[in-house]
This record gives C-alpha cells, structure tokens and sequence, in this order.
C-alpha cells in the first residue's frame, strides 16, 4: 500500500444547522449539514404525528367527513 496515495485522516466537526456539533473521522477538517439526528423528525418523534395527521385527514376527506361534526 502506498502511503503517498492515502488521503489524510481527521477527526472532522460535524456542524448542524440547528446548532449542534460533533465529531467524526472524514478526510475533510469540518463538515457542515442541514440537518442531523437532534433536529431531525424521526429522531425527535414529531414524524409520527405529522405522518398521521395527514392519513386521518386523507381518510376524512376521503369519506366526506367534516372535523365540525
């Protein structure tokens, strides 16, 4: 193996939109994401409601049936 043809290896900061930062190893110094597992909505929990939300609401609209009622 040829040393010469390796890239370098860094331990990497990771920076998140959101705000938050952690490191990982990368051939890159720092890396900038929009968006990682503390704001994202699987990992937070959101996704399922909004998931469904929109199934109920789809099914409503399906049968015709008016959330006033």
């Amino acid at each position: 193996m040829n040393q010469e043809l390796q890239p370098e290896f860094y331990q990497a900061t990771v920076t998140c939109n959101c705000g938050n930062t952690f490191t990982v190893g990368s051939t890159r110094k720092e890396i900038h994401v929009e968006i990682c597992s503390k704001c994202h909505p699987f990992y937070t929990g959101q996704q399922k409601t909004a998931a469904a939300r929109g199934r109920i609401d789809r099914f409503n609209k399906k049968y015709g049936i008016n959330a006033e009622n």
